[in-house]
């Protein structure tokens, strides 16, 4: 099946992706917010840059997109079907570099949490904010 646009449109769409303060992170950072969590965003100190850290809890939280993070069993990780070879390489990419980035946080000590974009209803963010709020209680 061939792209819908053309390569010059793709390129455009394409770079128009944000890597951070997207809608589902900036979801998640009002809830907990709402909350009473406080929290710090995207640390350069530590490895893979997390999306929220609460330094005195130790735990770094990751909102990750259901298609660039290839959430298994999600209807939303799609695969496209055009220049396959480029996706299946860029995926696996990015589904390494996340193990790897875990695995560091937590030599250093972190507790890492992942919430996908697909699970972001009010019910899963109050789960969320009652695991960090546990965290501090077990410090």
């Amino acid at each position: 099946m061939a792209d819908i646009v053309d390569s010059k449109t793709r390129s455009r769409m394409m770079s128009g992706i944000k890597g951070k303060n997207t809608k589902p992170e900036m979801l998640v950072r009002r809830h907990l917010h709402r909350k009473g969590l406080r929290f710090r965003l995207h640390r350069k100190d530590l490895p893979g840059k997390p999306d929220l850290i609460f330094p005195g809890r130790m735990i770094a939280l990751f909102v990750h997109g259901c298609f660039w993070h290839r959430h298994e069993g999600c209807p939303k990780a799609t695969t496209p079907s055009t220049n396959s070879r480029f996706w299946e390489k860029k995926f696996s990419g990015n589904v390494s570099r996340d193990k790897r980035v875990k695995d560091e946080l937590e030599q250093l000590g972190w507790k890492v949490l992942v919430i996908w974009e697909c699970q972001l209803s009010t019910e899963k963010l109050d789960e969320l904010a009652d695991v960090i709020m546990k965290r501090a209680a077990d410090k």
